[in-house]
């Protein structure tokens, strides 16, 4: 089957569903202008999966908006410096069940099923190309070059979004708002204090900025964190004409388990939400212990290349800006650099992000429900927000409007497992997330859709008889 063939069976398979069926939503007029019934923001893999869930369920005055342009959606372009994904490449997700909508129905409408057969794991490059595929086969309506600024509650109705792009700015109105924005959607990426206030900006960066690795040529790079993403950034750093990158790495040992495998095949992922708030708490805080570690290939790819130092049990005590360069002191020794790549994660907290500034007070947070025992005691945990098993936030206040406002991204990670942080997680977090938002919009127009049931009165049988013809 070639790649065209496979888009007319796409085609096929959503006209069998009777994909294309009027909505059922009521829609509600303003004078501001048009409500959209549902305003998804982010258009990467999350945010177009959703779409595609709210469109089978007849749900279609939607709108994605996202920051980049049309290409430059999530990190696979941007920031994500790994040659391949972690996720195993059998695991679906955003086909959401349709077999000509997978990843390995595109792969083998080009490559073939030996190819398929023959496959490690997927490209980092690859799999953006079929993000953008999935995203033109099903028409999936994206306004890129769009940053959401702020989330505004108007009455207890709708919400009001205050965007801009490179030329003005746009207020669009909603019903309903998901936030896809992946891993920092839900707080920030972090750099140690005492690196951001000992050193200028040019000397380091976070692994999710821009690095311009040509101007570090020959250089050398010190590269803080022992997870995926600091093994990543080290062979990048490397392949572009680095002289040496060292990861340093707080523990004396390399993370060696990565948690989600064993969450794959316990039903954890796609049940997780069924444990109580205790259990919850425990099973992430256990999670946190585990760093990811890189995958075998990307650590052996590292360890090959002369350029490349490990340092373990070697946190960072103290960095500083010397005439010769970047000095940095560890438990083990003291170090020289020409740059550092921070890769120390994020931190989770919805007072962080900006476009939440008008409702962060009323969030819910876990640190407001669980009190957990002090050996578990986090306040990284605990600054969570508290969701429901639909994604939604949580109000303090009852009487403040929250209601509506979702959260699928990283920040759902206690409340609802991974379903909404891993690709692993996408097929069973993107149905729960569209039933929770397709409830909400029918009992918002309950009384109008059970009034005009009542009074429905079109009659479907026309047969008439005889009352002798009925008895013989």
């Amino acid at each position: 089957m070639s790649l065209k063939q496979l888009n007319e069976q796409v085609k096929r398979d959503l006209d069998y569903l009777n994909y294309d069926d009027p909505t059922w939503v009521k829609p509600r007029q303003s004078e501001q202008g048009h409500i959209f019934d549902v305003v998804i923001v982010g258009g990467g893999q999350s945010g177009l999966a959703i779409a595609f869930g709210l469109l089978k369920e007849r749900i279609s005055n939607i709108l994605i908006i996202d920051e980049n342009d049309k290409g430059q959606e999530g990190p696979w372009e941007t920031y994500a410096r790994m040659v391949t994904l972690r996720t195993p490449k059998h695991i679906t997700s955003v086909d959401l069940g349709i077999p000509s909508l997978t990843f390995r129905a595109y792969w083998e409408s080009q490559f073939g099923e030996k190819s398929w057969s023959e496959l490690d794991k997927i490209s980092r490059g690859d799999w953006m190309n079929y993000l953008k595929w999935y995203r033109d086969i099903l028409s999936l309506p994206v306004q890129n070059q769009t940053k959401l600024e702020l989330i505004e509650p108007v009455g207890d109705h709708y919400f009001a979004l205050h965007t801009k792009n490179a030329y003005s700015k746009e207020t669009l109105l909603t019903r309903k708002v998901v936030l896809a924005t992946g891993i920092q959607g839900g707080g920030e990426w972090h750099t140690p204090h005492f690196i951001s206030k000992s050193l200028p900006k040019h000397l380091y960066a976070h692994t999710s900025e821009p690095i311009d690795f040509m101007n570090l040529k020959n250089k050398k790079v010190a590269i803080l964190g022992g997870g995926a993403s600091a093994f990543d950034n080290a062979n990048f750093a490397l392949e572009q004409g680095v002289s040496e990158a060292h990861v340093f790495v707080r523990r004396e040992q390399m993370p060696r388990i990565n948690p989600i495998r064993k969450m794959e095949s316990s039903g954890m992922i796609e049940r997780f939400q069924a444990l109580a708030d205790e259990k919850k708490y425990e099973a992430i805080s256990h999670f946190f212990k585990h760093n990811q570690p890189p995958t075998n290939d990307t650590f052996n790819r590292a360890k090959s290349n002369n350029g490349f130092k490990l340092h373990l049990g070697s946190p960072w005590k103290k960095v500083e800006e010397r005439p010769d360069g970047i000095h940095i002191k560890t438990p083990k020794g003291e170090h020289l650099f020409d740059f550092l790549i921070i890769s120390t994660g994020l931190i989770t907290d919805p007072a962080l992000r900006p476009e939440l500034a008008l409702l962060e007070h009323n969030i819910k947070r876990w640190g407001d429900v669980y009190d957990p025992p002090n050996s578990l005691k986090n306040p990284i945990l605990d600054s969570h927000p508290y969701l429901d098993k639909g994604f939604s936030f949580q109000a303090r206040n009852k009487h403040e409007q929250l209601s509506g406002l979702y959260a699928f991204n990283y920040s759902a990670l206690i409340s609802c497992g991974i379903t909404a942080s891993a690709l692993s997680g996408m097929r069973y977090g993107v149905p729960r997330l569209v039933s929770a938002i397709a409830d909400e919009l029918f009992l918002d127009d309950e009384e109008e859709i059970l009034t005009e049931f009542y009074q429905y009165d079109e009659e479907e049988f026309i047969g008439q008889w005889k009352a002798e013809e009925l008895q013989s």
